[in-house]
């Protein structure tokens, strides 16, 4: 109520109030402590609990909060944290009940729509904190009740607090992903309580995010995360006593301060006898009453007014409270007179009565009263307070009838009560006597009379007049800031008018609904009059002007072809193919362009038959008869002279010997000799089998044996029995394998095979020493699972070389003959690529001009895509035509003169958007978009929606992760129709023009003609080898590895909400399992015997993958159904029994132990391995920790022959010395010597090399794998990198490390020898996720975080099982908790959903293609398809509207600006704009600094010369620039941290007064333009959504306005309102307020669609949602003056490879900014030039340098 009282008052406080100085207490040992928390034992470890959170704050990582579960994921959200954030949210005033409710669910519904999954808890200890603010108390455990009541959000209110084990078994058991917590309460005791849980909570191996800094956009929340580390753990167990006895002393001191405030507000002795009266007050009130404000109201007033009658007559009255204040009079009230409190009493039951009767419509326009409480009514409305808990405690815990709780949110309005008492004590009077409205005045009587009723004997008057003493209660204050602030209004919105096509045709339909000013008006008047501007030559200078592309660097051969530079491309290309090499092998095709010839029919159409051969066609069939015959001869003669190698390889060692024969197989192309090398093969393992089985007891079988056997019988029934290829005897063999196995009914079925029932029994006994011990279904499911035979075409296709598609592929290869696009959906590995390279295969054979691009996400896959392209085709083109071409931001080769061009999607957008590069553009007849999931990614979504809407031609837009595919493929073929129109009237138009040229015409026809506008889905969901998880514990020192089955990752829950994951799936192994576990778990089971797997595949021979995924299938749902008809507990009990029992590790251990491992997986033949883990660091030194552990594994082998190395060492230096001795004369007479000696010393080497060679057992390098020869060339590469030693040391023995700090080179090496089989070992973070070709039979989840989040796990995981390796992938979770290793399973990938596509740069840059375009026609239909095509808008008619309001907008501010004039051109520094568009606000600013001379202003030389600016002005540029592009927030917690820095200043300095003055009416302007344009959008909201609280959905406009006189003079302020949410608007805000730091979001009305970043303002100093500054990291300015990236990560606390990559976009700012000023610029010693030349020169130097 009260909204001034941050306690219940400074002057009001009892002594015993304020906090106890603990600094004071610990200078004075000697002193007995009050409290134990005041020991300073406990002080310093508190103490040392802060300064380690202080260190880990600034290291927090600013991130996606939700990255992508839905569903499924599960957080915890500190509810005391949540109500303080709240409750100090800068809008709100202390006392707007409704208000908080509104913040509290607008915060949880951003993170509801999101798919967040959470609970809420409040700690019952934490509760006593509040008791010193009554208001917080009460308004606390109302947001309790109503959570519970009137929302489905899990609420906790059991725990005492973090340290009981109740608290700790649910983290155990529920581990949520991280909890949000605030890292500062409302006093420094709350704080500290904080702190004790944030450790505890992070050493339970629960990550942190702390609610400063918060902020979300639409379809993402990000916050400041803080990992759990093993540091925690051991710091938390090093003070979990004291901690402990802190908590338990502080909830002490909380409990008897409590009491207190019980005792000195309401003169009870204690809270329960406080409590108690309530309750008696309680149960006397007996009357049904609906309104729950009413029922408050009335049995809190009677409770006020019993208890301040004990305060006036009891022994803590004023009598005590004035010995006290010695200073006052003796007659100066402190406590209101009983009379008083009958006043403020019926006032505020008049303001309850309001909130009644009265729609949100109208308490909205509350008035605005600048006055405040006085101190004796302040502390009577906290004695009100707390009662009102007590009340609401009983409410909580007594059943009312026909009690509404969706009023609680709404128990009071301090800004309504201080009106009514304003009105009635200063504006009531003689003349002005306002009533208040009949059904009020009822209401009013009726409430009053309960009260007086329940309050018994005491009379305290008539309900009317309200006012019977003269007291004042309230008292005038200064306006702050933000009050004047309050008064002001944005002008009313007045567009100026535009006369622009694109504007007409985009906006045209609400141009008419929007005001416009007259074209005399002083604002059209006064607009900028710059001259037009060109991409060719600048206005101001006439200097030629470059554009992005341009201003990309060439590569390092430059510009100039002379020979160096040729000579270096050469090198490149031929390293380009070597690399490709690494990638497919040697497979390179030459394409010869195919001239033009009329249309054919489909090579698959089927061909009429010939009546009569030629003799020529006669002579050809009888030759390649004979070429054929020749061909199975070789193989014949091949299979002859390899067999007995073969045999005798699988009888030595089955798995080498087998892969032998299966390269044998896959290179013969006889049928009948594969069929007999089959059989060969066949008949060497059944007998490895009988001897196994005669060497091994019944239960040591191993049936890997027995599994190859069937794999062999499988192979020879499926591809040679219908070829008439096996023999009687064949058969028999066959039929006798079966026999042994205990298979009769298999062997029983074959041909040839006739036996009686009684032999069946007699072969079976004979045989059963041999037998599986199981039926042949189940043997084939559960041991030869990843064998079966898959649905795989055995057709060649022509147009493919080197594989056979499957019929999915082929569809593919279709839509790219008949120039359709598609959404390309296929798991990571199936193969999907290949339709790309078909795709530049058909480009090349074409023609020499036509041009396909392949649009990738990251540079790495550039490069990778590059190489395959180079090893893929050979083709000889016109001079001046490369083959491929690349384009990033850092470098660029052949990109325009190329007919692949492989680029990111930036710089293709930089090209489309070019309005001289439309020629080019024209050209490109394919774009290829793979990893299209990045559609919906945090960094640079935008821009891939860009170029699917610009471009005209045909695309293909692959990806392994989406869970919405048929939404984008619908949303694509929109766009596609609208360039089916649009092309039509392009080609309409320009065939009546007569100013085009014929040859246009033609090449626009030809284009028209071949362009096909279908949008084609296609789905592919099954991955070619299974993937099987693994659980990895430590026990005594072992590893254990247990067996993850999939569906021990769901719930009946999870089932019966979502089903089961689209992308989950069993391998026949698995799905046996889970029959098993069915049986197990209902005994009853009718279908038991229909599934059983021998019955449901009776006597089939050959399962195939597919009847295996039928079976899978129908025992899904069976499960199902399980959960339908009732069986819910059975169905859990299967799941509870799939749970593997992993035993916890400590992290610690864990980290120990990880080369073994790693050595672990060698035994168990699971290399090579991918590692995963998201910490740079981490990925380094566990590569190290490996190395290291085969290292001293080595040193403790016995060292055996040590004299004869030595001895031989000595010789082969002896030899060598020798011969470098002998001259040319000596060398001629002793020839013959010479070769023996050379002979001799090449002995020598090789008996050294084999002794000093590192053992097999120490090394996971294959070095069989690469010759000598190759691996040199490899290493060649590193030759100067800066890691170069270390990668090579690792990579001899057989290990790597790859993540985004490893420079390029580094990276391809690795790349490159895993992707051979040398390397067996990687550890790697996130940058081999995108689509990084480097496929390996096991992946590792070495370490839980925030980024290991299911759309990176599908990925990741998509990378084991080598097609053509392996036929099973392996999953390993090493230290992954078993929750969210549930949680990764069971989540979908996210749907793609559209982001906010416009900005004020983006604008610009639409303007300048359009209005400078070579071909205005094509840019103007590539503008219109960007505005009219947002995902955000699909299907969204009023987001659309909202679209073209924003544009509208920013181009009114574009003109403002001078930008832009009025028909749309652009004009003066839109160049210098456009070209930073990457860096929006800031782009506009650093012009806007321009143009008012203070770079000019700061850069005064100091000298002539090259550095003719000193030190200090470098720096002071550095500091300004720093504020616009290296703008890196760190949490305002470490503002109060007692961190030392050795380097680094670490905050960044405030900006100059004058950039500061500058950057402040920059704010300003945008604040009256977008401010306007809230105001018009406001219009589009769904008020009657508005007047709901969000997640509730509680209703508060269902009420008519009231016909009280008095109600609509109090409610009558109307300015200033209609685009601020009513609910915000109770606490005073109006549109003013829209646009204050931090505060739009809040503010704003919530369903209009517009976030706080899409309004491009630019504050330097930020504040966090509690008004707290969070400053600016200063790494720029540190490391340009210190040049050190050791102090990066030790002071700024960002990691050296995170640093080393936001200094370099920061040093390519500075280019850009240098070249464009150059340009710009007539003038060559300007100084704002020179001095930024200068500082790009000085800050490349020291970059170069680490």
């Amino acid at each position: 109520m009260a909204s001034e009282a941050s306690s219940i008052g400074d002057e009001t406080s009892l002594s015993t109030f304020s906090q106890p100085k603990q600094a004071s207490l610990a200078k004075v040992p000697s002193e007995p402590c009050l409290y134990d928390f005041q020991n300073p034992v406990l002080q310093r470890c508190m103490e040392q609990i802060t300064c380690l959170l202080m260190d880990a704050i600034p290291k927090a990582e600013y991130v996606s909060l939700l990255n992508d579960y839905v569903e499924s994921e599960f957080f915890l959200i500190d509810g005391d944290s949540l109500f303080i954030t709240c409750a100090r949210e800068l809008t709100l005033q202390r006392g707007q009940n409704l208000h908080f409710f509104y913040l509290v669910e607008r915060f949880l519904l951003d993170l509801t729509s999101k798919g967040a999954k959470y609970f809420i808890v409040f700690f019952k200890d934490v509760e006593h904190m509040y008791f010193r603010n009554p208001d917080f108390l009460s308004l606390r455990n109302a947001l309790i009740i109503h959570l519970r009541k009137n929302t489905e959000i899990p609420i906790h209110t059991e725990f005492s607090n973090c340290l009981e084990s109740s608290w700790q078994q649910f983290l155990q058991d529920n581990y949520p992903y991280f909890l949000i917590v605030a890292d500062e309460g409302l006093d420094q005791l709350h704080t500290n309580f904080l702190h004790v849980f944030i450790l505890h909570t992070l050493s339970k191996r629960v990550n942190i995010v702390l609610t400063s800094g918060q902020e979300s956009d639409a379809i993402r929340v990000y916050g400041y995360h803080i990992n759990s580390l093993f540091k925690y753990q051991t710091h938390f167990k090093q003070h979990e006593k004291n901690l402990e006895r802190y908590c338990q002393s502080l909830v002490k001191y909380w409990k008897e301060s409590g009491t207190k405030v019980c005792v000195f507000l309401c003169g009870c002795p204690s809270l329960d006898a406080l409590a108690g009266k309530a309750y008696r007050k309680f149960a006397q009130f007996q009357k049904e009453i609906k309104d729950l404000r009413y029922v408050v109201c009335i049995i809190t007033c009677s409770l006020v007014l019993e208890t301040h009658m004990q305060v006036l007559e009891g022994p803590t009255s004023s009598v005590k409270w004035n010995e006290k204040k010695k200073k006052r009079s003796l007659d100066e009230k402190t406590v209101l007179t009983l009379e008083d409190v009958g006043d403020l009493l019926r006032m505020y039951c008049l303001n309850v009565v309001f909130l009644h009767h009265l729609p949100l419509s109208q308490r909205s326009r509350v008035r605005f009263i600048n006055a405040c409480w006085n101190e004796e009514t302040l502390r009577f409305m906290q004695q009100y307070k707390l009662c009102e808990f007590h009340v609401l405690q009983c409410l909580a815990t007594q059943a009312l009838k026909n009690v509404d709780f969706s009023t609680l949110p709404d128990l009071s309005d301090d800004l309504l009560l201080k009106n009514i008492a304003f009105y009635y004590g200063l504006e009531k009077g003689p003349g002005f006597d306002l009533d208040t409205g009949a059904k009020m005045n009822r209401d009013y009587e009726l409430l009053w009379k309960h009260i007086t009723e329940l309050s018994g004997t005491c009379d305290f008057g008539a309900p009317f007049p309200l006012r019977r003493t003269s007291t004042t209660f309230i008292e005038e204050k200064c306006l702050s800031g933000k009050d004047k602030e309050s008064k002001r209004m944005f002008p009313k919105p007045g567009l100026i008018p535009v006369m622009n096509t694109i504007v007409d045709e985009f906006a045209g339909n609400i141009l008419t609904e929007l005001p416009f000013l007259k074209t005399d008006d002083p604002v059209v008047i006064s607009l900028k009059k710059q001259k037009e501007f060109d991409e060719l030559l600048h206005w101001h200078s006439g200097k030629p002007l470059s554009d992005d592309y341009d201003r990309t660097s060439e590569g390092f051969w430059g510009e100039k072809k002379d020979p160096w530079a040729l000579r270096q491309n050469q090198k490149l290309q031929a390293f380009q193919r070597f690399y490709g090499e690494s990638l497919e092998g040697t497979i390179s095709k030459k394409i010869a362009p195919q001239p033009d010839t009329p249309k054919k029919a489909s090579p698959y159409a089927t061909k009429s038959k010939k009546v009569q051969k030629t003799k020529a066609e006669i002579i050809i069939e009888e030759n390649q008869k004979r070429k054929r015959a020749e061909e199975e001869r070789k193989e014949e003669r091949r299979w002859s002279a390899l067999s007995v190698t073969i045999e005798n390889n699988i009888k030595e060692n089955m798995a080498s010997g087998i892969k032998n024969l299966e390269v044998f197989l896959g290179k013969c192309q006889s049928a009948p000799v594969k069929c007999s090398a089959e059989m060969a093969a066949l008949n060497v393992c059944f007998g490895l089998w009988t001897e196994h089985c005669k060497a091994a007891g019944e239960t040591e079988k191993k049936f890997n044996i027995a599994a190859e056997v069937m794999r062999r019988i499988h192979s020879l029934i499926e591809n040679y029995d219908h070829k008439d290829l096996l023999k009687e005897t064949d058969f028999h063999q066959i039929a006798k394998c079966l026999w042994y196995f205990g298979f009769d009914n298999l062997a029983a079925s074959l041909k040839y095979i006739k036996v009686s029932e009684q032999e069946r029994k007699e072969l079976k006994q004979k045989h059963a020493k041999y037998a599986v011990g199981m039926g042949s279904s189940r043997f084939q499911l559960q041991y030869m699972g990843h064998y079966l035979m898959r649905e795989e075409r055995k057709d060649p296709d022509p147009r493919v070389q080197h594989f056979i598609p499957d019929s999915w592929q082929r569809e593919l290869l279709d839509i790219v003959d008949n120039n359709e696009s598609a959404v390309i959906v296929a798991p990571t590995s199936s193969g999907k690529t290949y339709a790309s390279y078909y795709c530049m295969e058909k480009i090349l054979r074409d023609s020499d001009e036509s041009v396909v691009v392949y649009v990738a996400p990251t540079k790495a896959l550039v490069n990778q895509v590059s190489a395959t392209i180079f090893n893929r085709f050979d083709k000889a083109l016109p001079s001046g035509i490369a083959l491929c071409g690349v384009f990033t931001r850092e470098y660029r080769h052949d990109a325009l003169n190329s007919q692949i061009l492989v680029t990111v999607p930036q710089c293709l957008e930089i090209l489309l958007l070019s309005p001289h590069r439309q020629e080019w553009a024209k050209k490109i007849r394919y774009v290829i978009f793979d990893e299209v999931h990045c559609l919906g990614g945090e960094i640079g979504a935008e821009v891939w929606e860009h170029l699917l809407v610009m471009i005209r031609c045909p695309f293909l837009a692959l990806s392994a992760t989406i869970s919405n595919p048929k939404h984008l493929a619908e949303w694509l073929q929109s766009v596609k129709r609208y360039w089916q129109h649009t092309e039509a009237v392009i080609v309409r138009n320009s065939s009546r023009s007569t100013s085009v040229k014929k040859g246009v015409k033609v090449k626009q026809s030809v284009r028209t003609q071949k362009t096909s506008y279908k949008v084609k889905l296609v789905v592919y969901e099954e991955r070619y080898n299974d993937l099987e998880k693994y659980v990895c514990s430590l026990d005594n020192d072992d590893f254990t590895i247990h067996h993850y089955h999939p569906y021990a990752a769901l719930t009946v829950d999870h089932i019966e909400k979502y089903g089961f994951p689209l992308d989950l799936s069993l391998s026949p192994r698995e799905a046996v399992i889970l029959y098993d576990i069915m049986v197990k778990a209902r005994t009853d089971w009718p279908r038991a015997n229909e599934l059983d797997p021998e019955q449901f595949f009776k006597d089939k021979m050959v399962i195939t993958k597919a009847d295996a995924r039928t079976y899978e299938k129908q025992l899904k749902e069976e499960l199902e159904m399980w959960i339908k008809h009732g069986f819910s507990k059975e169905a859990n009990r299967v799941l509870q029994l799939l749970k593997p029992q992993s035993t916890f590790s400590s992290e610690a251990a864990m980290r120990k132990h990880f080369p073994h491992f790693v050595d672990k997986l060698k035994q168990m033949d699971k290399l090579p391995a991918l590692f995963f883990l998201f910490n740079i660091k981490e990925v380094e030194r566990l590569a190290h920790n490996v190395c290291k552990f085969l290292k001293e594994k080595q040193s403790k082998k016995p060292i055996r022959a040590s004299g004869k190395e030595e001895w031989l060492t000595k010789k082969c230096k002896k030899r060598e010395k020798y011969l470098m001795a002998q001259n040319d004369d000596t060398k001629v007479r002793n020839y013959g010597k010479q070769l023996v000696w050379e002979a001799e010393l090449d002995s020598l080497r090789k008996q050294l090399e084999k002794i000093s060679e590192t053992p097999s057992d120490c090394t996971y390098a294959n070095e069989h794998a690469v010759d000598e020869e190759t691996l040199i060339k490899i290493f060649d590469r590193l030759r100067y990198s800066r890691k170069k030693i270390e990668l090579q040391g690792l990579a001899l023995r057989g290990i790597g490390y790859h993540h985004s700090a490893v420079d390029a080179k580094g990276k391809q090496m690795v790349e490159m020898l895993f992707r051979k089989g040398y390397l067996q070992v990687v550890t790697a973070t996130g940058t081999l996720a995108l689509g990084i070709n480097m496929p390996c039979k096991s992946v590792v989840f070495v370490q839980n975080s925030v980024y290991l989040d299911a759309l990176h796990y599908r990925q990741m995981s998509g990378r084991a099982g080598r097609r053509g390796q392996d036929f099973l992938g392996d999953v390993f979770f090493y230290d992954i908790p078993l929750p969210k290793i549930q949680k990764l399973i069971k989540s979908n990938v996210p749907e793609l959903r559209g982001q906010f596509p416009l900005s004020i740069s983006l604008i610009l840059r639409l303007l300048l293609l359009a209005s400078k375009a070579d071909d205005k026609e094509d840019a103007k239909a590539k503008v219109l398809s960007i505005l009219k095509h947002s995902l955000l808008a699909f299907k969204q008619p009023r987001a659309l509207k909202m679209l073209k309001l924003y544009f509208l907008f920013s181009l009114q501010f574009l003109m403002k600006e001078g930008y832009v004039d009025r028909e749309g051109n652009t004009t003066g520094f839109a160049g210098l704009v456009t070209h930073l568009h990457y860096h929006e606000p800031s782009n506009i600013v650093l012009v806007d600094f321009l143009v008012k001379g203070l770079f000019h202003k700061l850069c005064q030389r100091s000298k002539e010369g090259p550095h003719a600016f000193s030190q200090d002005v470098m720096e002071k540029l550095v500091l300004v620039l720093a504020h616009l592009f290296g703008r890196r927030r760190i949490p305002a917690a470490v503002l109060n941290s007692r961190r030392t820095f050795y380097q680094s200043k670490v905050f960044l300095e405030d900006l100059p007064e004058d950039f500061a003055a500058a950057l402040h009416e920059y704010n300003s302007k945008i604040k009256e333009n977008f401010g306007q344009f809230l105001q018009i959008v406001s219009t589009m909201a769904d008020m009657q959504q508005e007047y709901k609280l969000p997640l509730s959905e509680l209703d508060f406009s269902s009420k008519k306005p009231s016909d009280s006189p008095l109600a609509s003079h109090l409610m009558s302020c109307d300015e200033g309102r209609t685009a601020v949410s009513p609910f915000v608007c109770l606490s005073g805000n109006t549109e003013f307020d829209l646009l204050h730091k931090g505060s739009v979001n809040n503010v704003i009305l919530r369903t209009i669609g517009i976030n706080g970043a899409n309004i491009p303002v630019l504050y330097s100093k930020i504040c966090d949602n509690q008004g707290r500054m969070m400053p600016l990291n200063a790494y720029v300015l540190d490391f340009y003056k210190h040049g050190s990236l050791t102090a990066m990560e030790q002071d700024n606390s960002i990691h050296e490879g995170e640093a080393y990559a936001c200094l370099k976009d920061f040093g390519l700012v500075l280019r850009v900014i240098s070249v464009s000023l150059r340009e710009l610029c007539n003038k060559e010693d300007d100084n704002v030039v020179c001095a930024f030349e200068q500082l790009t020169q000085n800050y490349w130097s020291k970059l170069d340098v680490v």
